[in-house]
């Protein structure tokens, strides 16, 4: 790689981007990440520069609904769908190289979690966002558990963004939280494949007033188990999802529920214990919900090889994918596209996973080819930004006590 340093990023006169200026982009972050200490980014992307592009993202991601719809499809077009990234700015990298960046007949569907536990976590939604802009309508970026104030306040996003621009620090990362509430939370594409993060949901328990005065608080009643059913599309539009962190409680469920949630291989719906939020959901729930919405695929994410060591009945992620269900209606397909993740491993042992993403391909859409590709080595020398060998695992019980803190720190 060259060593002479980029001229800093600068934002087009027009605020329109181009293909060369996101190429660029990618390049000068790659630059920056094998030359420069972490706090030298902004003499790459300055302040100023991440203001224009984040705005620019926002108010895109803000007028998507909770559901995207990828439909503008013909016989030569190709959906790219991502799992997990996590930070890992070079394995992405090559990924966009690998399956051809986007164009008009190369789309994308990103799965979410970009951030936290790698060492780009900033730079990796940088370069997400600036594709988004160049090309609204061919690239769709869906939220992930970790795109939270409560994931990125433990698995090190805040930290990176406070060590890499310094004094202008929690400006940029209030920015991020804001641009993270605007993110859609699912996909349909062509009609017959639904993705989002964690997958599917709950139909939301409606508050039962009692009588009494008007400004008595609204209770509401936990849902036995054996209560609990899918939800529908039109209840996943409705929800809220301008929330910093998806509630575990209360009425709106259903953002923490598609974040959060997993597959099991028993029958039925019922509470996610091990994670704290969010629901696991059984073949037959994968096949009522196929069928009902004459759907063919359900690709989610959210579980890389840390999680699924533990997880009995379920494949490990060796290879970036796993088949969970084959039903008679379709498939759930769980894709992950980090490589050797996490990036810092407390175990003697590193996972050496490979990372893979699926194309879809006309007539129909749904006959997923999978790709599978080795991280990309060496990477430069980091640090981590958070304390990988002691922090929770993220597939253990949430600390809600801190998800409490932030949500008490948020509203002053």
């Amino acid at each position: 790689m060259d060593p002479t340093p980029p001229s800093p990023i600068t934002w087009p006169d027009e605020g329109t981007l181009t293909n060369e200026w996101v190429h660029g982009l990618m390049s000068s972050l790659e630059w920056s990440s094998w030359h420069l200490p972490p706090s030298q980014l902004p003499s790459v992307m300055p302040v100023n520069v991440f203001d224009s592009l984040i705005l620019t993202a926002s108010k895109i991601l803000h007028k998507e609904r909770n559901i995207v719809h990828v439909d503008d499809l013909d016989s030569d077009s190709k959906v790219v769908v991502v799992g997990d990234v996590h930070g890992q700015l070079h394995d992405l990298l090559f990924l966009l190289k690998d399956a051809g960046f986007p164009s008009q007949n190369q789309f994308y569907v990103f799965n979410g979690d970009y951030v936290d536990r790698g060492a780009w976590g900033l730079e990796t939604f940088l370069v997400l966002l600036s594709w988004k802009v160049l090309m609204p309508d061919r690239v769709f970026l869906l939220r992930g558990n970790h795109e939270s104030k409560y994931c990125t306040s433990m698995y090190g996003f805040e930290k990176e963004v406070l060590t890499k621009y310094g004094d202008k620090g929690k400006h940029v990362y209030r920015k991020c939280l804001g641009c993270f509430e605007a993110l859609p939370l699912a996909s349909i594409i062509a009609g017959r494949v639904y993705t989002a993060h964690g997958g599917l949901f709950r139909s939301p328990v409606l508050p039962k007033r009692t009588r009494g005065k008007k400004n008595r608080k609204v209770r509401l009643l936990e849902p036995e188990t054996s209560s609990l059913k899918l939800g529908t599309l039109d209840e996943l539009m409705q929800a809220r999802r301008s929330v910093l962190d998806p509630p575990w409680e209360g009425s709106n469920l259903i953002p923490g529920d598609v974040l959060w949630s997993d597959p099991s291989m028993s029958n039925g719906l019922s509470p996610n214990e091990q994670r704290g939020i969010g629901l696991l959901w059984g073949p037959d729930c994968t096949e009522e919900f196929l069928k009902k919405y004459e759907l063919k695929l359900i690709i989610r994410s959210h579980e890389g090889p840390d999680a699924r060591e533990k997880r009995d009945g379920l494949g490990g992620m060796d290879i970036g994918y796993t088949i969970d269900h084959n039903v008679e209606s379709g498939k759930l397909i769980t894709i992950f596209s980090a490589p050797d993740y996490p990036q810092f491993q407390a175990t003697k042992d590193r996972y050496r996973n490979k990372g893979a993403y699926i194309i879809l391909q006309a007539p129909d859409f749904s006959d997923p080819q999978f790709r599978s590709f080795e991280a990309v080595m060496p990477r430069p020398k980091s640090n981590p930004f958070y304390d990988f060998e002691n922090v929770i695992d993220s597939d253990d019980e949430m600390d809600k006590s801190a998800l409490d803190t932030n949500e008490e720190q948020a509203s002053h």
